[in-house]
């Protein structure tokens, strides 16, 4: 079992990256990353555009692996070298596009390539599919979506992030990031996307969640982590640090780099 810090996340990481390095020809997206993530722990990833978040999660979840670097995973050396290892491993992934079927249903999209069977082969068990659709949705809190036989095209932005969110836990990951989860939603409908992130804390997953409202990072994330110009430019622990202090990291502005503006403090 693992031990536990004084907030009740695991002090033993869950994943471990050390000199994580990626480059596209001359460019250096990712220089020398370190990060870890505890079991139970929301880790806030924030920077401006350009900072190497998305390069980030695509080499955790093995879709651009990383030049250089090595990787733990609960205590073991892995290799990240493919999407089917990070999710062989428990890693699953919820991308900015959603990646949903429009002309599907709710049920449909949850299980698109690993629809149960029953009997022979290639006979779908609705029955069981449409049961587990539900069981999932509400173990996530998720009330507003009035029937899972509605396609997804007649969804609401928040109701179709959380078909996305709860699609990545069909397969009981341990780690779950989250690329800009609640961009472009509403008020109503952010407050209960993080509503979700937070149940998946309490589900003891990790979770790296990208986004560039710190108001909403600074409401669930355990931890910050700030990425400019392709380096982590500071960790810091919720609650321990301000809002302006991350910014001044994101910008520069802590080493006199740049100075903050209003626009750059709404980040």
């Amino acid at each position: 079992m693992n031990e536990t810090a004084g907030d009740g996340v695991a002090s033993e990481p869950l994943l471990a990256l050390k000199g994580y390095s990626k480059s596209f020809g001359a460019v250096d997206a990712l220089k020398d990353v370190d990060l870890d993530v505890r079991p139970g722990e929301v880790i806030g990833l924030v920077g401006d555009n350009g900072a190497g978040k998305s390069t980030l999660i695509k080499a955790i979840a093995g879709v651009q692996p990383a030049d250089t670097g090595e990787t733990r995973f609960a205590g073991r050396s892995v290799n990240l070298n493919n999407p089917q290892a990070a999710t062989g491993l428990g890693i699953a992934t919820v991308y900015q596009d959603l990646a949903l079927c429009d002309n599907l249903d709710v049920v449909d999209n949850l299980f698109l390539g690993q629809e149960l069977v029953k009997g022979a082969p290639h006979v779908l068990n609705e029955t069981a599919m449409e049961q587990k659709a539900l069981e999932l949705l509400d173990s996530l809190g998720v009330t507003t979506i009035r029937s899972v036989r509605i396609e997804v095209e007649r969804l609401s932005g928040g109701q179709r992030q959380a078909i996305a969110i709860a699609r990545s836990l069909l397969g009981e990951p341990k780690l779950v990031l989250l690329d800009e989860p609640t961009a472009a939603l509403g008020v109503v409908q952010t407050a209960q996307i993080l509503a979700m992130v937070k149940r998946l804390k309490d589900r003891g997953l990790g979770v790296i969640l990208i986004s560039h409202n710190l108001a909403n990072v600074f409401e669930v994330a355990d931890t910050v982590a700030v990425l400019r110009l392709g380096r982590i430019a500071g960790t810091y622990r919720v609650g321990d640090a301000s809002q302006e202090e991350v910014v001044a990291a994101i910008t520069g502005a802590e080493f006199g780099g740049f100075e903050r503006t209003t626009e750059e403090t709404a980040l």
